[in-house]
C-alpha cells in the first residue's frame, strides 16, 4: 500500500533469499550443516536449513553470522540508492528483525502492522506452507509484538476490510511526510 502511494520498498525477505542464492553464503552454509540443507535444484532448502537452526540459539547465531552482514550491507546499499535517486517521496524498510538488526535507528519513524494471529496463521500457511508451531517457533526468535507495537510510531490494524486498512495507510503517509 505504501508503494503504491510512492515509497520504494527495500524487503528483508527478499533481499535475504538472494543472499541464500549466493555461492559463497551457499558454502558457508553447507561447510557448517552439510549438503542436507541443499534441496534438489541447488538451492538451500529454507525449511532443511530451518529445523537445523530454530530451537537452538547456537545454531541460529551461527547462521545470522553468516547471513546477517551481506543482508544488511545490500539493505543499506538500496536504501542509500533510493536516497539518492530523488524520485522516491519515502523508503520503506520491511524487515520482521528490524528492532533486532538495530535497523531502527536508520529509520525516521516506526510502522507495526497489527495483523491477528489467525490471519497471520492463515498467510504462513498459504505463502510459506508454515504450520502454527513453525509460525510460533519463528515468531518465539523475534521482539515480541506488543513491544514491536509500543516502539511504533504509527500502528496499522488489519483487523478490519483492506479499504479500511487503505485510508489508515494514507493517513500516517500524509502526517509522515508533512502533507
Amino acid at each position: 500500500m505504501l508503494e503504491r502511494l510512492g515509497a520504494r520498498i527495500v524487503s528483508a525477505d527478499v533481499i535475504a533469499h538472494e543472499v541464500l542464492a549466493d555461492p559463497q553464503t551457499r558454502g558457508r552454509i553447507t561447510a557448517r550443516w552439510g549438503e542436507q540443507v541443499v534441496g534438489p535444484s541447488g538451492a538451500i532448502e529454507h525449511g532443511a536449513l530451518a529445523e537445523r537452526i530454530f530451537g537452538d540459539a547456537e545454531e541460529l547465531a551461527a547462521l545470522e553470522a553468516i547471513t546477517h552482514p551481506p543482508i544488511l550491507a545490500r539493505m543499506r546499499e538500496q536504501i542509500h540508492a533510493a536516497c539518492e535517486s530523488g524520485n522516491v517521496a519515502a523508503v520503506v524498510v520491511d524487515a520482521p528483525l528490524l528492532l533486532e538488526a538495530e535497523l531502527d535507528a536508520e529509520c525516521d519513524a516506526l510502522i507495526f502492522v497489527d495483523c491477528p494471529r489467525d490471519e497471520r496463521l492463515k498467510r504462513a500457511a498459504a505463502e510459506r506452507g508454515w504450520e502454527a508451531d513453525e509460525l510460533d517457533r519463528r515468531e518465539a526468535h523475534q521482539e515480541p509484538l506488543d513491544v514491536k507495537r509500543d516502539r511504533a510510531e504509527y500502528v496499522v490494524s488489519t483487523d478490519c476490510s483492506p479499504d479500511t486498512t487503505f485510508q489508515q495507510v494514507k493517513e500516517l503517509w500524509q502526517e509522515a511526510l508533512g502533507l
